[in-house]
């Protein structure tokens, strides 16, 4: 079993502990402030600041907060082959995002952007930043302007076939792996003959994690390949794929909403076990395939609200 140690501030912390909150575990070892169980990783946060992933997607999931705190035991995550170098800003890059992977209703969204160096200024002009400083409104408003200004290539992995492959044991990881690498083919193509002068991937696992996803897949070929976490702060091609992705959540949301005959929320908290209850009444459990990640915790606790609600 793989583990990562990093340290956060308690405001980090307590971010870390929301997006976490489907999965909070009720037994605290010493010294914890919370633990959490997701799919393949166990979440575990302590006084001191530090935080531990245990797990097949440890590094997955740890490189979504930070970088690794250093410990005797267990060593510090160092830059990488794959660091991004200084001046990428200012580069001509492809950038690839997704978004939804936490959410248990909606798909996953992946998109990779090519963002040629001469239209970065543009870009900022409409409003191009890191998706998580916009809200949905923006978005959409920014994102139609988008999808005129830039070549990009939007997958969308539905409900129904992530958990088909989640069933046959398909990681996230490795759905998300997938999705990049053809994204980012799609893009080299449509821009050919023209050649980025990079590739940057939003990191979700440590290079040789990402790759090992990929053996046996036909994968993008670019002479410089970087992965970075917060890539979206650090190339607005990446910024622009998270919108665009974000995006495409949005209104597969607005879709889903119109099926349910309600407004269904994002995320994993409350309010989300609420929907899948009331879903459950109206459509029946089989519904769950189709709207939600089955495997979440947020399934089981649906359930008992239904039997305690409408039964």
């Amino acid at each position: 079993m793989s583990h990562v140690v990093i340290l956060l501030s308690p405001d980090q912390i307590s971010n870390v502990k929301r997006y976490y909150s489907a999965h909070l575990l009720e037994k605290l070892p010493p010294g914890s402030l919370f633990a959490a169980r997701s799919q393949s990783c166990t979440i575990t946060a302590y006084k001191s600041g530090k935080v531990l992933f245990q797990g097949e997607e440890a590094d997955a999931e740890a490189s979504r907060w930070g970088t690794a705190a250093p410990s005797e035991s267990l060593p510090s995550i160092k830059q990488h082959r794959y660091s991004p170098p200084p001046e990428i800003g200012r580069m001509s890059v492809i950038g690839s995002d997704e978004v939804g992977t936490g959410d248990f209703f909606g798909p996953i969204t992946v998109v990779a952007v090519y963002a040629d160096k001469e239209h970065l200024s543009l870009l900022r002009e409409i409003g191009v930043k890191d998706s998580k400083h916009l809200k949905d409104p923006q978005i959409l408003e920014i994102g139609e302007q988008l999808k005129e200004l830039v070549p990009y290539s939007l997958l969308v992995c539905a409900n129904p076939k992530y958990n088909s492959l989640q069933a046959q044991g398909m990681s996230q990881g490795k759905m998300k792996a997938l999705l990049h690498n053809q994204a980012i083919k799609h893009v080299i193509k449509k821009i050919d003959p023209v050649q980025a002068e990079g590739i940057l991937i939003d990191q979700f696992a440590q290079p040789d994690v990402f790759f090992n996803y990929l053996r046996g897949q036909e994968v993008f070929a670019s002479k410089s390949v970087y992965l970075s976490t917060k890539a979206e702060g650090i190339h607005l091609g990446v910024a622009a794929a998270s919108i665009l992705a974000r995006y495409a959540f949005v209104k597969h949301f607005d879709i889903l909403s119109e099926r349910a005959g309600f407004k269904i929320p994002k995320g994993a908290g409350p309010a989300v076990d609420q929907a899948a209850a009331r879903l459950i009444h109206e459509k029946g459990f089989e519904a769950l395939n189709s709207f939600t990640k089955v495997h979440f915790a947020n399934t089981e606790k649906a359930k008992v609200i239904y039997q305690n609600t409408y039964q």
